[in-house]
């Protein structure tokens, strides 16, 4: 079995989703995917703005699709210690995902003591599937 984690806000599922959890489960034979979905609070503090949806309800979400194995919440302060408690044998990023977790993301593993590989996956119709212009383009038909 190889453990494939990626993390996310996951504030509604869509097709790039499904997408981004059908390469990270291509990765690894007998794949188990662990998705880590981000606190209320992380979001907040890394996009600027709260998600339009409970952490709870975001991990039900995700946990509801039959890509994912096991859905659990990130780390309240930092992001290690979960990724430590799960064990991944990799983990997968998104196209988009940069910032402060990704910058040292494989220098804090080597730290911790774990050799998971870092992967990064592709996009998938990134002009038609992201989750704000969904958003965005939701609140127009409906204040339209």
């Amino acid at each position: 079995m190889t453990r494939i984690m990626v993390f996310g806000t996951f504030d509604m599922i869509h097709a790039g989703h499904e997408d981004l959890f059908r390469q990270a489960r291509a990765l690894g034979d007998e794949p188990y995917l662990i998705v880590s979905v981000a606190t209320d609070a992380n979001v907040d503090r890394i996009k600027g703005k709260k998600p339009q949806r409970s952490q709870d309800e975001r991990r039900e979400l995700v946990a509801a699709s039959p890509l994912v194995d096991e859905a659990i919440i990130g780390d309240e302060a930092g992001y290690i210690d979960h990724i430590l408690a799960q064990k991944p044998d990799i983990i997968a990023l998104g196209y988009d995902q940069t910032g402060e977790y990704v910058e040292d993301l494989q220098q804090d593993l080597a730290q911790s003591g774990l050799s998971t590989k870092v992967m990064r996956l592709q996009a998938f119709e990134p002009e038609r599937f992201k989750t704000s212009k969904l958003h965005d383009e939701r609140n127009r038909k409906r204040d339209g």
